[in-house]
């Protein structure tokens, strides 16, 4: 890309707000999916299949340095479908915020859902109302640390990620990583869109 068309959304096709409607207030935070948005949308099994997104670490450091809160929340149903437990699930994410921290960067949580109401694992065969598009997470984020959803912003690249934010409250950022908006599984517009979390973050921080 260009600098010209980095400077000219319209160049890029990104649609975007006024770039204070993007930042979040004080009692704010931004969420982000994983999968699609933080590391490559790829099946994640193991520690070693999670790969960063080029940028992704970056992005997080720069909203962790401007004293805005990260959390992730994201949908796992590979524990639901036996493809993996929520043992490992954990040395994931443990893998995950040490290849943040190589960058400086960290996140203030990350919380997941398990559940599918088709799943193949019994004890996680549930309509579970944290899975997105449902707004259980943010829900949940909201009362541990005092979130305002009103003033925060989520991150996906996925139609049950924005149907999600938007039902909590929040502003949205579709990035054209992962699916791109393409999964196909909700009706929903985003907020604006951005190439990447590089790009959605440089939104945010704009104001």
């Amino acid at each position: 890309m260009s600098q010209q068309e980095a400077a000219n959304p319209e160049a890029t096709g990104e649609r975007q707000l006024a770039p204070s409607s993007m930042s979040p207030g004080a009692h704010g935070a931004v969420f982000l999916d994983r999968d699609g948005v933080i590391n490559e949308n790829a099946y994640v099994n193991r520690p070693e299949d999670l790969v960063l997104i080029p940028g992704s670490a970056e992005a997080i450091a720069r909203l962790n340095r401007a004293g805005i809160r990260v959390f992730v929340v994201t949908n796992q149903g590979g524990v639901a479908m036996g493809h993996l437990t929520e043992e490992t699930l954990a040395e994931i994410h443990k893998h995950l915020h040490e290849l943040l921290a190589e960058h400086g960067a960290h996140l203030d949580g990350i919380d997941y859902c398990p559940h599918m109401s088709s799943a193949r694992v019994a004890e996680y065969r549930l309509d579970c109302p944290a899975r997105k598009p449902g707004t259980g997470m943010l829900e949940r984020a909201r009362d541990a640390h005092g979130i305002d959803l009103s003033e925060s912003v989520l991150v996906g690249d996925a139609t049950t990620d924005l149907l999600a934010g938007e039902t909590a409250g929040c502003r949205t950022i579709l990035v054209r990583t992962g699916f791109g908006g393409k999964d196909g599984k909700a009706e929903v517009r985003p907020t604006v869109e951005a190439a990447d979390l590089a790009a959605a973050v440089d939104m945010i921080l704009s104001a």
